[in-house]
């Protein structure tokens, strides 16, 4: 399949006047395949609006190369085929939801009324389409821009926290747009710290931590590994400890014993062996790896000593040390 975004060693880099250069992204490698939704995460000061703005053409990387729906970041011609929708978008409060896509509609040379209606409707503001931004809650005004997002029918959609501060519904009411774009053929860069919502949405994700890409791939290879929680009764703690399963955790509980182990270990052998001694079986939980597990223990495996912390600066607002 085709790259949406491809990036190569991508870098970029600030003088700083203790540090001397410091790179913010460092030497990143993005592969986005067309037609996927795909998450890019990291903690705050990761490198991620840095990697964006880039992305998007606004700065230009120190080093490295990328490429955008299979142009070079920055090419003038690429614009026509993206959106990106920021995490706090501005809008005039005093237009109404359809004076905004005429105005903004306005800047492609988009005239067709018929249009923004239909784009209204798609994001379930067709009702609203002449209630002034002002009077718009947080979840109407994101739908707003997702429909703005759409006017030039862009192939490639940048999203910034799209459903941040969001309330359930209006959660849903996103996420359900985000697939609708992806069953389009469209395909959905997402930026976001709500994992839960990655996790529900995305077909591959992206971990970036002090400006290096530590994780990346198919969630589904990314979140393999879980765990199963097996209790019994009638059988001696040390008995489970024995039988020596790789990676597996024993205890004590009221009135049994808990064994927790890797889901790729052998559980029917634990279950013969429980039986063998006459034990009871209380339960068989199990419990599937989490993307905000693997996000935490890749951020944590990753920090940095205070005296190596000095290469990397986390500085995102602004992208300037």
């Amino acid at each position: 399949m085709a790259a949406a975004i491809e990036t190569t060693k991508l870098t970029k880099g600030y003088k700083s006047r203790i540090h001397g250069t410091v790179n913010v992204v460092d030497k990143l490698d993005l592969h986005v395949e067309e037609g996927e939704i795909f998450g890019f995460l990291g903690p705050n000061g990761a490198g991620k609006t840095t990697t964006i703005k880039m992305l998007l053409g606004i700065i230009y990387p120190t080093s490295g190369e990328g490429y955008v729906l299979g142009k070079e970041i920055g090419d003038m011609d690429v614009h026509r085929l993206i959106s990106y929708v920021p995490e706090r978008p501005y809008y005039y409060e005093y237009m109404t939801g359809m004076e905004l896509l005429k105005f903004y509609g306005s800047l492609f040379g988009i005239t067709d009324v018929k249009k923004f209606e239909a784009l209204l409707e798609k994001v379930n503001l067709h009702r609203d389409a002449s209630k002034t931004i002002s009077q718009y809650s947080k979840g109407m005004q994101q739908r707003v821009g997702l429909a703005q997002s759409l006017l030039n029918d862009p192939k490639l959609l940048f999203l910034d926290e799209p459903t941040g501060g969001l309330d359930p519904i209006a959660h849903r009411e996103i996420r359900d747009l985000i697939l609708s774009f992806r069953d389009e053929g469209r395909t959905v860069f997402i930026s976001s710290h709500e994992l839960s919502e990655v996790e529900l949405i995305c077909d591959r994700v992206a971990i970036i931590n002090r400006g290096v890409i530590e994780r990346q791939g198919k969630l589904s290879d990314l979140l393999s590994g879980g765990r199963v929680e097996i209790s019994a009764e009638g059988v001696p703690t040390q008995f489970i400890s024995d039988m020596k399963i790789n990676d597996a955790n024993v205890r004590a509980i009221p009135g049994g014993v808990l064994l927790d182990m890797p889901e790729e270990a052998d559980i029917t052998a634990v279950i013969d062996a429980v039986r063998a001694q006459k034990g009871k079986l209380l339960s068989i939980v199990p419990r599937k790896k989490r993307l905000e597990d693997l996000f935490v223990e890749t951020v944590r495996d990753k920090s940095v000593a205070p005296a190596a912390a000095k290469k990397t600066l986390t500085v995102e607002s602004g992208d300037k040390p």
